[in-house]
């Protein structure tokens, strides 16, 4: 029971940090916007993939992860 406890924990926390950044994701005007990022207009339809900001992303969150681990 201990186990599961911590757990719960743990998931309450990194949702609540997911939260957070989404909440301060629009005030990085930023974000979602960089040179790499996909962005296609054809008269009523668009298509927009976010390559660039998905690979910062992905860094940080890695490097983040990393630094966790080590302790």
């Amino acid at each position: 029971m201990h186990d599961i406890g911590k757990l719960l924990v743990i998931l309450g926390l990194v949702l609540v940090a997911a939260g957070v950044v989404v909440m301060l994701a629009g005030r990085l005007p930023w974000l979602g916007r960089l040179p790499g990022d996909i962005h296609v207009e054809r008269g009523h339809w668009s298509f927009y993939f976010p390559l660039a900001t998905s690979l910062v992303l992905s860094v940080v969150i890695s490097l983040v992860l990393y630094l966790i681990g080590r302790r």
